[in-house]
């Protein structure tokens, strides 16, 4: 697509992201379906050649310019397929089929002398095709662009929370100051969460399932030809043959179950980086964090001076959007009327659109901890204007010692007030404890109480 074509595009993800989306292209693109359901269809009619059954024969020769149509599928073929489908090619008619276009375009190109043309689709309906062609997209463009640019966001949190493993941070619950913590520490806690999603992830990738069962998955068509055949054994050794599990028991629809289970750990996945936007954003606005400029960008049409928050932004804008399309998607592909209704086929083209939703959120976010740096100075500022934080830990070491009322007395001290260390270290002259603890408290400082933050990020892999 030319930067022309793109300005007319009518979806953003081929249009103003495209060069940002180009990486799902192999995956999620019609031309990739097509090549994928050529790879379905090839590798089955040589599977059925390795039947002692079948009549057919197949040299190596043979095998390998069969192969070569998916292995080096080009433009050329992804037209010839679509011609097939809507104006008819040669001897075929427009069959108005997608599938059909691709069985009519393997046909066409076999060799001349061969006879393996009546056995192209052979007992397989089109599902069969599509469920495994799906997968096999759907398991590649995770596997090869999703999970990589996770682990890429992943592997950056990593470092920031190694970096700035004892950086004291204000933190807040409630949006009210609380106990510090570490940049370094909550960065750690996202890198955690991320890990865990994306293991959740590659699981489902690994628990994709095809079926090859025929129009009701009942084996019926083969069974008619050949009922001497194990059926059931030749579809498992088919499928898990193209690095899918095998799922025996369907209608004419693959279920579609594992494909939920996959966009929910997406999502969960997205889920995890839609907080890390959110928090990012709200350091950038206390200034916890500051942005390096890009030399000729504009933050604002009106005020020269700002630096906006864009990268977090935007990564917000297209994570929800692809939740919102992924948990679409996941409702709506495990519903079918009876034993097959077409409304699956139109949503699961969307598939791809989610995915690029995620890819662009992904690339953005890493975009943005590329351009955030830790202000040390505004985050020591902060906890030295908010001393009453060590009232938890003044009250816990009284607590310690067997003063009943410790909470109260800090509260008292404390509570919608404002205080100083000061303010502490007359109450802690007042108390009846030994000069040892005296010093303890004396010695308690919000930039030092931080507790073991620094060492908790120790525990990342």
């Amino acid at each position: 697509m030319t930067d022309t074509d793109a300005l007319y595009a009518v979806s953003p993800l081929d249009g103003r992201y495209g060069s940002r989306t180009a990486p799902l292209s192999p995956y999620a693109s019609e031309a990739a379906l097509m090549r994928a359901r050529v790879r379905v269809e090839v590798e089955y009619l040589l599977a059925l050649a390795d039947l002692e059954a079948t009549p057919l024969e197949i040299d190596s020769d043979e095998r390998d310019k069969l192969r070569g149509l998916y292995q080096h599928f080009a433009e050329e073929d992804a037209r010839l397929i679509k011609k097939l489908e809507t104006e008819g090619y040669a001897e075929f008619e427009a069959t108005n089929h997608d599938v059909k276009a691709v069985e009519y375009f393997v046909r066409h190109r076999l060799p001349e002398d061969s006879d393996a043309s009546a056995w192209i689709h052979f007992g397989l309906t089109s599902e069969d095709v599509n469920n495994l062609a799906h997968r096999l997209l759907v398991q590649d463009g995770v596997s090869e662009v999703l999970l990589p640019e996770l682990y890429e966001v992943r592997n950056a949190l990593g470092e920031m929370a190694r970096e700035h493993r004892d950086l004291p941070m204000l933190a807040r619950t409630h949006g009210q100051p609380a106990t510090p913590t570490t940049f370094g520490k909550e960065m750690a806690v996202y890198a955690s969460r991320l890990a865990r999603s994306t293991g959740r992830i590659h699981a489902a990738v690994d628990n994709l399932r095809g079926k090859l069962g025929g129009a009701s998955g009942t084996y019926a068509a083969h069974e008619a030809a050949y009922p001497d055949v194990d059926w059931q054994t030749f579809a498992e050794e088919f499928v898990t043959g193209l690095g899918l599990e095998f799922e025996p028991l369907t209608t004419q629809v693959n279920p579609c179950d594992d494909l939920a289970a996959l966009f929910d750990a997406i999502r969960g996945a997205n889920d995890v980086l839609l907080d890390l936007d959110l928090d990012m954003w709200l350091y950038v606005s206390d200034r916890y964090l500051g942005q390096q400029a890009v030399e000729g960008e504009t933050g604002s049409s009106t005020m020269p001076h700002k630096v906006n928050p864009i990268d977090f932004e935007n990564s917000e804008g297209n994570l929800s959007k692809a939740n919102s399309d992924l948990g679409f998607l996941a409702d709506y592909i495990t519903t079918s009327r009876l034993q097959r209704d077409l409304s699956d086929s139109t949503v699961k083209r969307n598939i791809g659109a989610a995915f690029a939703h995620c890819l662009i959120g992904y690339t953005k976010t890493a975009a943005g901890l590329e351009k955030v740096v830790p202000n040390e100075t505004v985050m020591r500022k902060d906890l030295e204007s908010t001393p009453e934080i060590i009232g938890e830990a003044v009250q816990t070491i009284l607590r310690r010692e067997g003063q009943e009322d410790a909470y109260e007395q800090v509260k008292a001290l404390t509570r919608g007030k404002d205080v100083t260390l000061e303010d502490f270290r007359e109450l802690f002259d007042d108390l009846e404890v030994d000069e040892s603890v005296r010093e303890e408290l004396r010695a308690l400082t919000p930039s030092g109480y931080t507790g073991v933050a620094d060492e908790l990020v120790d525990d990342l892999e």
